[in-house]
């Protein structure tokens, strides 16, 4: 048995490529599926990109940050207030001239106290108005990107080629879908409103410690490329984390609907447990690497903690010292009060570098996030860089059921699955004439369902040419191709929802009466009046609730309600028992009819009546003809059929 790697081991695995990767600037090594020429998005490209994004939300974007300009601007008067109170109020100082003989009633210390108080209370609610405006409209702007950019990035999902769906597995292309294109929503806070309100803070206090003392905000100033050294070692580091982090959450998710979509079979051999271990193991790689993320985003925020009370206690020093030292050379006639610093000044300049703290931890803050958000939308472009099938076949001549026989031709076709080198078929060619049956029969594993995959174009053969009619698939665009086919398969997908809308989904539109009707030609109608809701009988997630036959005559009915060109019936009748299999077996045989058909079936009833039976073996043909015709001359196709009409022989 394979030993599994702790989450301790993996996380020091991971910590040694992270170093490792920082240096070279290669983030591959921790972030699969591209090569680093291809993932090194600069800053300025996906800023320009989420900028596309927003694309007609700009104008709100603005108008919330014209108004939470208008707020922080006024949201910084108030502080000035407090030289007012200990010069003009609490000390000896009077208010200028100017002032007091436009309003004389300021002149007494009360009424100025009082109009003070008033003031600032009136202020901050004016800006707290501006403000909560601003945060609605940037909230409502977030909201609505986040539902365009989800559903673009599950359109573009569902639309990639049918290898990379499996690929990505549910769960994983859910949190592809759900977290990943959410969070580049939050950019709207985290690049634009959060960043923009901190430095309207930010230059708005320093143009008022300016005009306080030039001296004292050099003082401080000084202090800022520290910071700015310690944010350029720390965003090195933390973008390619949360990416990674990212690609672990969507590992972790990918887990869970994969043990919970096989829940028969993990309980049928009793590993839960084990199924609960390998989970856990994930999820504690992603708690340290999350833990690491936490650690790293700190940087700023304990290098503000060490500097600030330093610089906070070096500043009260050395504007004391001034204030006393200014005091001295007024009471020597060497400097004039108006020039002097002021206590007032002092505890205005102190007020204001506290206040100067709350943008800096705010930047501090949008920058984790932003690093965070910038990694979700890193991985989304991967996503849409993405080909999707339509691509693949764009400016494709479009088909429909009035313009196309139906009739398929293959020509010398090869194929091997994407990323292998293995071809599943070999050198095949044959023409299923409009309106013929077309049927499929060999061992598992001789590529009769990669053949009908092929004709519903869910891949593409690596060489040779598939027709419809005389046009190459290739040529041929893809939705309304698709429009045109028709499949049952022998893994029965249905949808969580009613039995009449799981029928109904072959067919937009359909009515109940046509709904019924299909029922009736799949021999599923029976069953369904028997339920208490009948055709609006909830069926659970892929139609749980029914039994294997009942889920088998629904994707029957879909089918025959679809009313399509091409059919592929891929062990169609596998899961019904004799009595339901005779039921539809007549329903069938009016489905094939005037239909481009494929069958894959085991059984001889089945196949008997085809127009052509195509005998597979390791993706060769190795026979062809009717049943009486390989019956006389394949000694392969009459071993198949005695073994199933006489198994003891």
């Amino acid at each position: 048995m394979a030993k599994h790697l702790s989450s301790k081991n993996k996380f020091q695995n991971f910590k040694k490529q992270l170093g490792e990767s920082v240096k070279s600037g290669d983030i591959t090594a921790i972030s699969t599926g591209r090569t680093a020429k291809e993932r090194s998005r600069s800053f300025s490209e996906l800023l320009r990109q989420f900028l596309k994004i927003v694309g007609k939300n700009r104008t709100n974007i603005f108008w919330a940050l014209g108004f939470v300009t208008l707020g922080s601007t006024i949201g910084l008067i108030p502080a000035a207030a407090t030289k007012v109170v200990f010069d003009n109020i609490l000390g000896d100082q009077k208010l200028p001239d100017s002032i007091t003989s436009i309003f004389p009633s300021l002149a007494s210390k009360t009424t100025l106290l009082s109009v003070i108080a008033i003031g600032t209370v009136t202020l901050a609610l004016i800006s707290l108005a501006f403000s909560v405006r601003a945060r609605w409209i940037a909230t409502r702007t977030t909201k609505r990107i986040q539902v365009d950019i989800r559903r673009k990035a599950f359109m573009h999902a569902a639309s990639l080629p049918l290898h990379r769906v499996h690929q990505l597995r549910s769960g994983g292309a859910a949190s592809l879908v759900r977290e990943d294109a959410g969070a580049i929503g939050e950019l709207v806070f985290g690049l634009c409103y959060n960043p923009w309100r901190a430095i309207i803070q930010l230059v708005g206090i320093l143009l008022i410690l300016l005009f306080v003392d030039w001296r004292l905000l050099l003082f401080s100033v000084v202090l800022f490329p520290i910071v700015f050294f310690t944010h350029r070692t720390w965003i090195s580091r933390i973008r390619p984390l949360w990416r990674s982090i990212r690609g672990t959450r969507q590992h972790c998710d990918a887990m869970v609907t994969e043990s919970f979509g096989g829940a028969r079979v993990v309980r049928s051999f009793s590993r839960q447990r084990t199924e609960a271990s390998n989970w856990i193991r994930s999820n504690h790689l992603l708690v340290r690497k999350e833990l690491l993320a936490w650690w790293l985003s700190r940087g700023i925020d304990i290098a503000w903690s060490v500097l600030i009370p330093i610089a906070t206690a070096a500043l009260l020093w050395f504007g004391g010292w001034q204030v006393l030292h200014d005091r001295t050379l007024i009471a020597s006639g060497e400097l004039t009060a108006s020039q002097a610093i002021t206590a007032g000044d002092l505890v205005m300049f102190l007020t204001y570098l506290t206040m100067l703290m709350g943008p800096l931890a705010t930047l501090a803050e949008s920058a984790t996030q932003l690093q965070n958000s910038l990694a979700a939308l890193d991985r989304v472009l991967d996503l849409f860089e993405e080909p999707t099938e339509q691509e693949e076949h764009s400016g494709g001549k479009i088909v429909s059921l009035n313009t196309t026989s139906g009739a398929i031709r293959f020509e010398n076709v090869s194929f091997s699955y994407p990323g292998s080198d293995t071809k599943v078929l070999h050198d095949i060619s044959f023409e299923a004439k409009k309106g013929k049956t077309i049927a499929l029969v060999g061992p598992s594993g001789s590529g009769k369902t990669t053949l009908c995959n092929l004709v519903a174009a869910f891949y593409t053969c690596t060489s040779g040419t598939i027709q419809l009619d005389t046009i190459s698939l290739n040529e041929i665009d893809l939705n309304s191709y698709r429009s045109l086919l028709g499949i049952v398969e022998q893994d029965i997908f249905l949808f969580e929802g009613t039995i009449a809308s799981n029928i109904a989904y072959g067919k937009r539109g359909a009515t109940k009466a046509q709904i019924q009707q299909a029922a009736e030609q799949a021999a599923a109608h029976d069953f369904i009046s028997e339920f208490k809701d009948q055709y609006q009988t909830e069926i659970g997630e892929r139609g749980v609730k029914l039994s294997g036959g009942q889920r088998q005559r629904i994707a029957i009915a879909r089918a025959l309600l679809a009313d399509p060109r091409i059919l592929i019936l891929d062990e169609a009748t596998s899961n019904l028992d004799t009595e339901s299999e005779r039921l539809i077996q007549t329903s069938l045989s009016t489905l094939l009819k005037n239909r481009t058909s494929f069958v894959i079936a085991h059984r001889l009833s089945t196949i008997r009546d085809a127009d052509q039976i195509l005998v597979l073996d390791k993706g060769i043909i190795i026979e062809s003809g009717t049943h009486n015709e390989l019956m006389d001359r394949s000694e392969r196709y009459h071993d198949m059929v005695l073994l199933q009409t006489h198994p003891q022989t």
